[in-house]
């Protein structure tokens, strides 16, 4: 049993996938406000019935011979945060209410992780007086997201497993140290877009894998991408309002923006026997996991 045990991990490792606050327990973003003045707040939700988008924004089924899984989503951060008047307004000419600390200590300016806000389904990651907004009619949001975390299924020999995964899907990320699930993970360098880190546990034996997706690999939906497009690279996300948001620098309540992202078979791999399940070690591949669109809900 042992030898199986260690070969079994062995083999784990040897499986290459990818994807698109300080450490990842820490959940204070913008602290809850002290005074009474009416502010704008953004909240995340993550949502596996939303529909599925690709990098235009249009409805993407999954390819021939890719399976896919919506993973249960743990925590996500964000680096920037735009309301933009119109499909026209190009990225970073709108109203830009939020820029996540960067930093050059890894060399070129990147995401500084240890300063990032991660938060989970629910809590504030963003807010700010609606008096500092400028007052107009807004279409469309932007947030450019810099990292996630989330749990997803698997199976290796027989058995059904569960992983962690950590991904960091921003431009570029300084990471000094980051946590996957129970385990801290020392980097001390800049890691492009797509860098992950993985954990499970193999009958009762954990263990650890880190990999760098390829460029190109993480799913940006950007619906106005042929008028307003953003960086190749970049993670800038983008959705329309139901309804123009109207700021008028007159309000009396708080507003709050649900920031909801689809989940929907974000996990995406090449299904080698097409059963539906993830299974490295028979030759799934994974070839995806952007988030899979953004709607904003105004409450």
């Amino acid at each position: 049993m042992k030898h199986f045990k260690k070969k079994l991990i062995v083999c784990l490792l040897s499986v290459v996938f990818f994807s698109c606050s300080k450490k990842d327990d820490t959940t204070n973003s913008n602290p809850t406000p002290t005074t009474s003045l009416p502010r704008l707040i953004f909240k995340f939700k993550f949502d596996s019935t939303q529909v599925r988008l690709n990098n235009l924004g249009q409805i993407a089924v999954l390819p021939a011979g890719h399976s896919g899984q919506s993973p249960h989503f743990n925590k996500m951060s964000a680096h920037y945060i735009e309301l933009a008047p119109d499909s026209l307004t190009p990225l970073g000419f709108g109203n830009k209410l939020y820029h996540a600390p960067e930093t050059t200590f890894g060399g070129t300016s990147a995401i500084d992780f240890d300063s990032s806000i991660v938060v989970a389904e629910g809590q504030i990651f963003y807010s700010t007086p609606l008096s500092s907004l400028t007052a107009g009619t807004y279409r469309w949001l932007r947030v450019s997201l810099a990292y996630q975390n989330y749990n997803i299924r698997y199976s290796a020999s027989g058995f059904n497993l569960t992983a962690t995964v950590a991904s960091f899907i921003g431009f570029d990320t300084y990471i000094r140290s980051y946590k996957i699930k129970d385990s801290l993970i020392n980097v001390n360098a800049n890691k492009r877009q797509g860098f992950w880190g993985f954990e499970s546990s193999v009958l009762s034996t954990g263990f650890v894998s880190q990999g760098q997706a390829p460029p190109g690999a993480t799913t940006v939906p950007n619906p106005i991408s042929a008028t307003s497009p953003v960086p190749s690279g970049s993670c800038v996300v983008t959705g329309a309002f139901t309804s123009p948001l109207v700021i008028t620098g007159h309000e009396t309540h708080d507003i709050v923006i649900t920031v909801s992202l689809s989940t929907n078979k974000s996990f995406e791999w090449k299904d080698a026997n097409a059963n539906g399940i993830y299974e490295p070690l028979l030759g799934d591949t994974v070839v995806d996991m952007g988030v899979r669109g953004l709607i904003p809900i105004v409450q």
